[in-house]
């Protein structure tokens, strides 16, 4: 595979670049990215501003000085339990200072951090502690028995279990040891939601206790940032197997810059963030960790999307940057608690996992005098790759403009080798230094690795998109979700917008089943407002009134929630399993 980033001469995708008219002042088109490792930015932020706290959890801080000293202590701890260059070690973890701490000693090593989800199923933890193999997981204990229970017929030897309490102050600390007697039912609800004692006798290590045996500080390992792995991100679990995307420490380092850029006004030592997306994606990772530590700012550690917590580090801390999904601000702008704190602090927010609807940015810019853009991004670019400008030209819908040093184009959805009129709808392709080059296990590709890049290096995103005459890039749809009902294609978002238009429909999601006549039909899952009488007629008539009657859903089934990924997304592939299955049942 080619690197169209460092090609000489003419390159596919730079031929007519007309976003770049639409760059913020001063936002070079090709910036140089050091090639270092990713723990480098951190150590730099620490070397300029030692005594500025790089991390706020729940009343507690850590100053850059102090996040040093202890990732370099763990990393000795992690060496001691024989952590390798190269090893995996698996991060069980919220956003909480211990990921971060784990994050950057694993690093330290050369070793490669796996992130999972905390609140994934024993079936799901096996599969990926299986699959990466991992000799050391760092959970906490609040999902240590699914990491117990998960562990037989992995590769893992030892196990790390923390608390959210190790990083409390201790007045915090106090107040949830309280006995449960106590006739204050919020704080019982409170020690048992972020306490559980793991079983006594349990073959486990204590992070605080690995950290203050420590044998000194680790130093930083040799690595190749081109080609050494740093991340194995996990991704497309939801929706079928997950598969590892391998990112390197330059694919990393490179999406850090890039993201920066995309923050002109952007003062060092000086921004905070709030990280209310979760590190253990890389949503979060990029946009919350290691751009905010690139910037040497502040990361305000959120372990869940609470609003009495969110409101809370708001008022503290006064964020500056919030990074987020269109859910959050919409859940922010709709609590009855808004009025009572000041949201003015806010200058700059992507959004990003959905289509931002202008309502929510108009109402969201409105309270915070900020700016708050679409971007677009995947795992597998680690994972920014477009976005709306936050100074400057923007166009609402859009996904934005490809950010520095990444190249996009569309291309023809059979045939990739073949770019199309990109006013026409076709995949969207990207190349950049934030791409990664395969999957974990390579040796044993799936089915669809062959189509993941185009003879010229370019990824293959899977979405569906039109490119307008200034370069702004608009998500049409995803490839494998197109409904083709006789023959017709039919786009699930073009549907739903329909459906989201109506007053009585809070969410929706359209998908493909099949039709002995057409091929396949559309049917549309409802989430009707409280209260609202809504009937499966109703909507249709509705739909039928803005769309094609190929278009039209000729099921319509009512519930009262959708399944969402950990970002926001409808899981259409998830219904329309669940669909199949029910289907399949019915018939026999």
């Amino acid at each position: 595979m080619t690197d169209p980033t460092t090609t000489s001469g003419p390159r596919p995708g730079y031929r007519d670049r007309p976003w770049l008219a639409s760059y913020p002042p001063g936002v070079p088109a090709d910036p140089e990215i050091p090639t270092v490792p990713l723990t480098r930015l951190l150590d730099d932020a620490a070397a300029a501003y030692p005594t500025r706290v790089a991390l706020a959890f729940l009343g507690a801080t850590l100053t850059y000085a102090q996040l040093v000293e202890q990732v370099d202590r763990f990393a000795a701890a992690l060496a001691g339990l024989g952590v390798r260059p190269g090893d995996r070690v698996a991060l069980v973890l919220p956003n909480c200072p211990q990921n971060v701490i784990a994050f950057y000693a694993t690093l330290r090593l050369g070793a490669i951090a796996v992130e999972h989800n905390p609140l994934y199923t024993e079936a799901e933890m096996g599969h990926q502690l299986a699959d990466c193999g991992a000799g050391v997981a760092v959970c906490l204990d609040r999902t240590y028995d699914v990491v117990a229970a998960a562990r037989p017929g992995t590769a893992v030897e030892e196990v790390v279990v923390t608390s959210v309490t190790d990083y409390l102050p201790a007045k915090a600390r106090f107040a949830l040891a309280l006995p449960r007697v106590l006739p204050v039912p919020a704080l019982r609800r409170r020690r048992a939601a972020v306490v559980a004692p793991v079983p006594k006798g349990a073959p486990v290590r204590r992070f605080r206790d690995l950290l203050r045996a420590a044998p000194g500080r680790a130093a930083q390992a040799d690595v190749d940032p081109a080609r050494d792995p740093a991340v194995l991100q996990y991704t497309g679990g939801t929706t079928g197997r997950a598969k590892g995307a391998v990112l390197t420490h330059r694919n990393l380092v490179a999406n850090a810059h890039q993201c920066r850029l995309w923050f002109p006004q952007a003062r060092m030592g000086r921004e905070v963030t709030l990280a209310v997306l979760l590190l253990f994606h890389a949503y979060g990772l990029t946009l919350c960790m290691t751009t905010t530590i690139l910037l040497a700012g502040t990361v305000v550690l959120l372990p869940r999307f609470d609003l009495d917590l969110l409101f809370r580090a708001v008022d503290e801390w006064r964020p500056t940057l919030f990074p987020g999904a269109p859910p959050m601000y919409q859940a922010i702008l709709d609590a009855p608690a808004l009025h009572e704190h000041d949201l003015r602090s806010i200058s700059a927010c992507i959004s990003g996992a959905m289509r931002l609807p202008v309502e929510v940015q108009e109402r969201f810019e409105a309270v915070t005098g900020g700016r708050l853009v679409e971007g677009y991004g995947l795992t597998e670019a680690s994972p920014v790759a477009l976005a709306n400008p936050l100074v400057g030209t923007r166009k609402t819908g859009s996904i934005g403009v490809p950010i520095p040093a990444t190249l996009a184009r569309i291309v023809d959805a059979e045939d990739p080798s073949r770019e199309i009129d990109p006013a026409g709808r076709g995949e969207l392709a990207i190349a950049g230094p934030q791409v990664f080059g395969g999957y974990w296990a390579a040796g044993n590709p799936s089915p669809e690795a062959g189509r993941l890049f185009t003879d010229d290096g370019y990824l293959l995103t899977g979405d569906i998109a039109v490119m307008d005459a200034d370069g702004f890039f608009t998500i049409v749809d995803r490839k494998k979700e197109l409904i083709i009902a006789s023959g017709f294609n039919v786009y699930p978002s073009e549907v739903e917008d329909v459906l989201l238009a109506h007053l009585a429909i809070v969410d929706a999601a359209a998908v493909g089943v099949p039709d002995p006549y057409r091929g396949e039909t559309v049917k549309a899952f409802v989430v009707p407002r409280p209260g609202a009488s809504l009937t499966a007629e109703e909507v249709k008539a509705h739909c039928a009134a803005s769309l094609t009657a190929y278009k039209v859903p000729t099921i319509v089934e009512f519930r009262t929630e959708l399944p969402h990924s950990t970002i926001g997304k409808v899981l259409r592939r998830a219904l329309r399993d669940e669909d199949a299955r029910t289907t399949s049942g019915a018939a026999r």
